[in-house]
């Protein structure tokens, strides 16, 4: 169940994901919270970088890995406003991030429990705490807004 910081954690994603749109990269964006302290925050960056694994959840969690001097993210809290992919789940479950916070699901590559559920595959050492939905409609409206305007512009 999503409490008040989340709610605020998931809106800072969403101004990140904000400044990936504004670099006409998809506008999904992540924080990474340890001890109630931003760590590091995120957004798309594939096109700014021509980096097929630039995703935000994956950016976010090597800048509070350089930031914590470690890769084991155990006691951290990842936020990201949509359903990682099966590269992300993947990515937070090797780094031990403690609990995954997302916003809007995501139908078409889903690794969260709408395609696979990674995060929570026994066969894997490790499972973090899951709460999905955090302002979902806000999350999706965003990315609804940015294929709107693509579509429109092409």
């Amino acid at each position: 169940m999503p409490n008040d910081f989340d709610v605020e954690c998931m809106r800072l994603a969403l101004d990140e994901a904000r400044v990936g749109a504004e670099s006409d990269d998809v506008p999904i964006g992540a924080v990474v919270v340890a001890n109630g302290q931003v760590l590091a925050s995120a957004h798309n960056q594939r096109e700014a970088t021509g980096d097929p694994t630039a995703h935000a959840e994956v950016l976010a969690l090597r800048a509070a890995a350089e930031k914590l001097g470690t890769w084991r993210l155990d006691d951290c809290s990842l936020y990201v406003t949509l359903e990682p992919c099966t590269m992300c789940a993947g990515a937070l479950v090797l780094a031990r991030v403690e609990r995954l916070v997302f916003g809007a699901w995501n139908a078409e590559m889903g690794a969260v429990g709408t395609l696979w559920d990674v995060v929570r595959d026994r066969r894997l050492n490790h499972q973090p705490e899951v709460v999905a939905g955090v302002l979902a409609d806000e999350c999706s409206a965003s990315l609804r807004e940015f294929f709107a305007a693509k579509r429109d512009s092409g």
